[in-house]
């Protein structure tokens, strides 16, 4: 049996933590001639949330992402079509899953977790979520977004709305994320953090800055540390 206190609830990221970015490479192949602009373009994006949440702004994920490829495009010198546009917007919206994200979280819902999802992307009228496109839906019994409370990951905010919503204190919670800064914003609001280190990512190792609770190159791994620490 776990041990009192800790961790019983698993918030989990999205956006190339469950489902592939990778996979929206040939848009950027197309429009660029190099694939390799996919990344420049998610790590603006994600500054630029940032940057927003900073400036007490918000704009909607979808149509930053949209902008971002704009930005980019006058960036390089490279004309930006609106086909090109909803070829991105649609990649967004039908990224696959990882290969091993489903294996992963059969086993951490095996063990007894209560698992929910935290995402930048919100709700999209008409239309299935990326987690329901992916077929990963059937393991979370709640999908959270920022746009409830207006501000991005990794502000405070986001995560006490999830445990305020499950009515848990954040330290019954841990954030699952392939991106340190997810896990950072989360333990500093109490939660546990788990970091899966997809290609490009690893932990920050800063001292004084929170380090996650666990690390792992994939979700299995990652899942076998979890029981681990606080189902065995």
């Amino acid at each position: 049996m776990k041990a009192a206190g800790t961790p019983s609830v698993l918030v989990f990221d999205v956006n190339e933590t469950l489902i592939d970015l990778g996979s929206m490479t040939p848009v950027f192949e197309r429009v660029f001639g190099d694939g390799r602009v996919l990344r420049t373009w998610f790590d603006q994006l994600v500054m630029y949330t940032m940057a927003l949440t900073l400036a007490r702004q918000y704009k909607e994920f979808w149509a930053l992402g949209a902008g971002m490829l704009r930005m980019l495009g006058a960036i390089h010198g490279v004309p930006v079509k609106a086909e090109d546009v909803e070829a991105l917007v649609q990649g967004m919206k039908t990224m696959p899953a990882h290969a091993d994200a489903a294996a992963g979280l059969q086993t951490l819902q095996a063990a007894g977790f209560r698992m929910v999802t935290l995402t930048n992307s919100p709700p999209i009228p008409g239309s299935r979520s990326p987690l329901e496109n992916a077929g990963l839906d059937r393991f979370f019994e709640r999908q959270f977004n920022v746009q409830t409370v207006g501000v991005y990951k990794p502000a405070t905010a986001v995560y006490q709305m999830v445990a305020l919503e499950l009515g848990v204190p954040t330290s019954a919670c841990c954030m699952v994320a392939a991106h340190v800064w997810d896990t950072i914003g989360a333990q500093c609001t109490g939660m546990a953090g788990a970091l899966l280190t997809r290609p490009g990512n690893a932990a920050l190792p800063v001292p004084g800055v929170p380090q996650p609770d666990a690390v792992a190159a994939d979700l299995p791994s990652l899942a076998a540390q979890l029981i681990q620490m606080w189902r065995s």
